[in-house]
């Protein structure tokens, strides 16, 4: 069975469950999962799990994300984006310096009200859906953290090009709408390409019609990363003595790893067999490591 991670380029015109379906259908309907959804007209990092690394998807949309993207000035449209209605328009004549210190000024933990275009759930309903029946919902603000903001280009007075680290769930489409309001003239988000996510980046990606190339060559192992080169933890092996207790989802003393004094409070660890066989992830408890997700079935 086909186990792994691929980092896909997802092109603009897809959905994110698009891509999935994809790649479903081409591995024989292997179970298959994204890491982060990506807006039809977003193109970029999209991280697609594959077989049993969709039971690692959560931690890996956790992990930080890079954007590049347009903030267009002067314009408010109602899905923050210039896919939207146009709502209104104003002259943009604003200091450079004041755009800059703006723009700053949201670097640190913010809090976000979602967009109604968006995929959230809310009262067993997405709000897009909501939003395409014409209706508005009250929703409640996320905190969000933006690590850095880079002004990258001043691609006209209007139009700037931003660089943005940030944690998972910001969405760039209400940041450019704040940063628009902060300024008063209002704005939304151009372009948004996603550059890097955790440690997937775009330099490594691959669009679907090279994925299908390899796939048809049986050579996805070029591209296909294994679940533990694919989240970053640290790797631990029990001691041979451990093996009968190690597959019924039990805690596990410290005594019966390798190195254990080296395993931190808190931090989540790869477990493996006496024979280094991949067994999940685990986290320090005391003097036990307890799994949190269970990577291995016993035959």
């Amino acid at each position: 069975m086909l186990n792994g991670v691929i980092n896909i380029y997802k092109e603009k015109g897809y959905t994110s469950h698009d891509v999935v379906n994809i790649v479903r259908k081409k591995l024989n309907k292997v179970k298959t999962g994204h890491t982060g959804t990506l807006d039809p007209d977003a193109e970029g990092v999209l991280p697609i799990c594959i077989g049993k690394a969709t039971k690692i998807s959560e931690y890996l949309t956790a992990d930080v994300k890079r954007y590049r993207a347009n903030l267009i000035l002067g314009v408010l449209t109602d899905t923050l984006d210039l896919s939207g209605n146009i709502i209104d328009k104003k002259e943009v004549s604003v200091d450079k310096q004041l755009i800059y210190n703006t723009i700053n000024s949201f670097v640190g933990e913010i809090e976000q009200i979602p967009p109604m275009y968006s995929a959230i759930k809310q009262g067993g309903k997405r709000l897009y859906e909501l939003a395409r029946a014409g209706l508005e919902v009250e929703r409640k603000k996320r905190a969000v953290t933006i690590f850095k903001i880079e002004v990258l280009e001043f691609v006209s007075e209007s139009n700037i090009l931003l660089d943005i680290l940030c944690s998972k769930g910001t969405y760039i489409r209400s940041l450019c709408a704040d940063i628009g309001d902060k300024l008063l003239v209002g704005g939304v988000m151009g372009a948004l390409t996603r550059i890097m996510s955790g440690s997937f980046a775009i330099e490594n990606s691959v669009k679907l019609d090279e994925f299908s190339r390899l796939v048809d060559k049986n050579e996805l192992g070029k591209i296909l990363l294994p679940i533990d080169d694919a989240l970053k933890l640290d790797k631990f092996i029990v001691k041979p003595a451990a093996n009968k207790f190690l597959f019924n989802g039990n805690r596990l003393a410290l005594n019966y790893i390798h190195s254990s004094d080296k395993i931190i409070d808190g931090k989540k660890i790869f477990i493996y067999s006496g024979e280094k066989d991949l067994i999940g992830i685990y986290i320090k408890e005391g003097n036990f490591i307890k799994p949190l997700t269970m990577l291995y079935s016993n035959p």
